[in-house]
C-alpha cells in the first residue's frame, strides 16, 4: 500500500511538472508563430521604416509637382514658352521616374493618385501652352500657369498630399 501512495504522489508531481513544461513549450511556440505572422504581414520595424520613407518621398514629390512649386523652381528668363513647357514636362517625368520604385510600399490606389497627379499636370501644362502664340516667352507661360493654379481645385497635389497623410497615419 505504501508503494502505491508513493507512486500516486510521484505521478501527481510528474504530471504537474509535465503540465508546466507543456505550457512553457506552447508559450514558446505561440511566440514564434506570432513573430512569423508579423513578418509575413510585414509588420516588422524595417518594413514600417521603408513604408514611411516611401510616404516621405512621395510627399516631397507631390509638393514639388504642384504647379506653383514647379513653375517657381524653373527659371523663365530668356527662354521661349516651348522650351519652358519642355523643361516642365521633363522635370515632372524625371521626378516621377525617380520615385517609381516607391509604389511597392504604398497602396495601389495611392500610387494611381500619384500617377494621375503627374498626368493631370502634364495635361494642364500642355493645354495652357497650346493657348499661347508660337513666339511666346517662358514668362508668359509661367504667368498663365500660376494664374491657373490659383483657381479653385487646380492644385490636385493638395488632394494627393491629404491621401498620403491619411495612409501614413494608418501605419503609425
Amino acid at each position: 500500500m505504501y508503494f502505491l501512495e508513493v507512486t500516486a504522489t510521484g505521478i501527481q508531481i510528474a504530471g504537474t511538472f509535465m503540465f508546466f513544461i507543456a505550457i512553457a513549450w506552447l508559450l514558446a511556440e505561440f511566440n514564434g508563430m506570432k513573430e512569423l505572422l508579423k513578418e509575413r504581414l510585414g509588420l516588422n520595424n524595417e518594413t514600417i521604416k521603408l513604408q514611411l520613407q516611401a510616404y516621405e518621398r512621395l510627399t516631397l514629390y507631390a509638393e514639388r509637382s504642384g504647379l506653383k512649386n514647379l513653375v517657381s523652381r524653373l527659371h523663365a528668363e530668356d527662354t521661349s514658352a516651348r522650351q519652358m513647357q519642355l523643361e516642365l514636362l521633363q522635370t515632372l517625368n524625371s521626378e516621377y521616374e525617380y520615385n517609381i520604385s516607391q509604389q511597392i510600399y504604398v497602396t495601389p490606389e495611392l500610387w494611381k493618385a500619384i500617377t494621375k497627379l503627374r498626368d493631370q499636370n502634364i495635361f494642364i501644362i500642355n493645354q495652357v501652352a497650346a493657348t499661347l502664340p508660337a513666339n511666346a516667352s517662358a514668362m508668359e507661360l509661367s504667368k498663365l500657369l500660376l494664374e491657373y493654379s490659383m483657381t479653385p481645385n487646380a492644385e490636385i497635389n493638395k488632394i494627393v498630399l491629404e491621401a498620403l497623410q491619411y495612409e501614413a497615419k494608418k501605419i503609425l
